[in-house]
């Protein structure tokens, strides 16, 4: 008898135009970043995010460091970025030269705690970062307050939150400038890809100019300023393009295996289930749970055991004040370090059907007992 099926974490789901889109790119041989669908794929993702300007990126690390340095951030400043976050988030604050300063997460939807950001500010703050996790939007309308309190910009890192709302909001839309990822592992991809977006015609322009190597687009090979390659391809666009025709039917899809894994899975004491508040509405980039162990290796273990069973799963981030790059160990942060400890991320992609569902709760059950002895 056979072994059933792997089931893969994530998953691209290229079941749309792509294929046409690229095979235009090559018919036409504008496969680099000059190119028509660059042009429409950032109109219909300003669509989508309901923005007035997008600046597509060739990854989204890249994107991030854009918006960053479009804010004239350097040595002696400081960004608040919560800990339990993707290392870009902090990398790209250290690459302009400005420091990151971390907070703390709250529970339910593991974003960063508004109330910790309040703590943390000082007068060398000049960006908050809001990171929207796994897919969860952030309490934006608290953290635009008090940012508008403080005359401090808040940089939305929304790589892994395509089409997530905060109080009715596209994530990606509140912040002066946001930055988005296209990854093959996201809600929508391009391969590798990015994209910055902002309803500052001002900064647009200013983020256009730098992703070109800093080249003025009204005088070919002049560079007033140093900019950086930090183009998309048109190939990559058409893929893009492609993906977001069905952007809706990605998300309806991610909606219902919320949906699923929420009935097997909430009324299991050893689990608890992301409970995002009702003011926000979750796009499920990754349905990532606690389970109830006494050890980040008691997880791992988990891990091990659902990968012999067929099951890709993997751990929740790393806080950053436990990496070596940013190792703080007299820092405490209560819940990112809860979260890190029993935090586990199952698989969640379009192609899933509900038995696979059925499969990845039964397993995960399964073992707990064993791994919580």
């Amino acid at each position: 008898m056979s072994s059933p099926a792997r089931i893969q974490i994530a998953a691209p789901h290229l079941n749309g135009n792509e294929s046409k889109y690229v095979q235009e790119c090559m018919d036409t041989v504008w496969i680099s970043s000059a190119g028509h669908f660059v042009t429409d794929f950032e109109q219909a993702f300003a669509q989508f995010c309901e923005v007035e300007h997008v600046i597509a990126a060739n990854n989204g690390t890249t994107a991030l460091h854009l918006a960053l340095v479009a804010l004239d951030l350097g040595p002696g400043d400081e960004v608040i970025v919560p800990t339990l976050t993707y290392i870009a988030s902090a990398n790209a604050v250290t690459y302009t030269g400005a420091t990151p300063v971390f907070v703390d997460s709250e529970p339910d939807g593991m974003t960063i705690d508004v109330e910790d950001v309040r703590r943390k500010i000082t007068p060398r703050t000049k960006a908050i970062m809001p990171v929207h996790l796994y897919g969860h939007a952030c309490d934006l309308t608290s953290l635009k307050a008090l940012a508008d309190e403080h005359g401090i910009p808040i940089v939305e890192d929304a790589a892994e939150a395509h089409g997530a709302r905060a109080d009715g909001k596209r994530v990606g839309s509140v912040g002066l400038v946001n930055s988005f990822s296209f990854f093959g592992n996201k809600i929508m991809t391009t391969g590798e890809g990015g994209a910055v977006t902002t309803n500052d015609a001002e900064l647009a322009a200013k983020l256009r100019l730098l992703r070109g190597q800093g080249m003025d687009p009204q005088r070919r090979y002049w560079f007033p300023v140093v900019g950086y390659n930090y183009r998309m391809t048109n190939i990559q666009a058409a893929i893009g393009l492609g993906q977001l025709e069905k952007i809706d039917e990605k998300l309806a899809i991610r909606k219902d295996l919320a949906a699923w894994y929420d009935e097997r899975l909430g009324a299991q004491p050893e689990v608890t289930i992301p409970k995002p508040p009702a003011w926000s509405e979750s796009v499920n980039w990754l349905y990532t749970v606690r389970v109830d162990v006494r050890t980040s290796e008691a997880r791992d273990r988990l891990i091990e055991l659902l990968e012999a069973d067929g099951i890709e799963s993997r751990p929740v981030f790393y806080p950053m004040h436990q990496l070596p790059p940013y190792l703080d160990e007299q820092a405490v942060f209560p819940v990112a370090d809860a979260i890190s400890i029993g935090g586990i991320s199952l698989p969640t992609h379009t192609q899933l059907t509900e038995s696979d569902i059925d499969r990845i709760t039964e397993r995960l059950l399964h073992h707990l007992p064993a791994v919580r002895s």
